[in-house]
């Protein structure tokens, strides 16, 4: 049994005892449009490489730009790393929108390093994976699902005022759709009214 393997297996066990108590301290209703996303301190990885891969990322770190929080249930699975991947490869039409993409599960930083080790479309992302292993920042969120005790499928599109403006939560297992993640993004960054299945550049509506 090689070290990735046995880090994976130890964080499961933690991981399930820990979300126990969680869950016996009551539920949470999710959070949604128009109110605060709450404050958080979590690790975070950043790079693949041990010696540069850990930082702490709070709610104040990316303070005036816009945040897109996309939450996966678990790592090592099937679904979650289609989704990463491409938002990797949007990172930079986000980044043109003074957007930030922040990635997050309930695995710790160590798991999401081996994962990013272990798998070539992570290697090299341009974004941080979020560790929330103590499930505050998903149960704030009220978004930790009540049977698997991970966190939902969940995306947030937070303005530069810490304002939730989009939420969306797709089932478990059905990945998600980032460019209408971005589409919504450039929606809500004219202010203004945008039809259905209005694309950046299109008219909006006048009133």
């Amino acid at each position: 049994m090689n070290i990735i393997t046995i880090i994976y297996y130890t964080y499961q066990v933690v991981s399930s005892i820990l979300c126990i108590s969680i869950m016996k301290s009551g539920e949470i209703n999710m959070l949604t449009v128009g109110e605060i996303f709450p404050e958080f301190t979590v690790k975070a990885v950043i790079a693949s490489s041990i010696a540069d891969a850990f930082i702490e990322v709070n709610n104040k770190t990316h303070q005036n730009k816009w945040q897109v929080f996309f939450f996966w249930p678990k790592d090592f699975t099937f679904v979650c790393p289609t989704e990463i991947a491409e938002f990797a490869r949007l990172n930079a039409e986000f980044s043109e929108r003074n957007a930030v993409l922040l990635g997050v599960s309930t695995d710790s930083e160590f798991v999401h390093l081996a994962w990013r080790q272990q798998k070539e479309e992570l290697n090299d992302l341009p974004f941080p994976m979020l560790a929330d292993v103590k499930r505050e920042l998903t149960q704030k969120l009220g978004i930790l699902d009540k049977n698997e005790g991970v966190a939902q499928r969940a995306t947030f599109i937070v303005d530069p005022q810490g304002i939730i403006r989009f939420v969306m939560v797709t089932d478990l297992n059905v990945g998600r759709n980032p460019k209408e993640v971005l589409r919504v993004l450039d929606a809500l960054q004219t202010d203004e009214l945008c039809p259905c299945n209005w694309q950046k550049g299109e008219e909006t509506i006048s009133v």
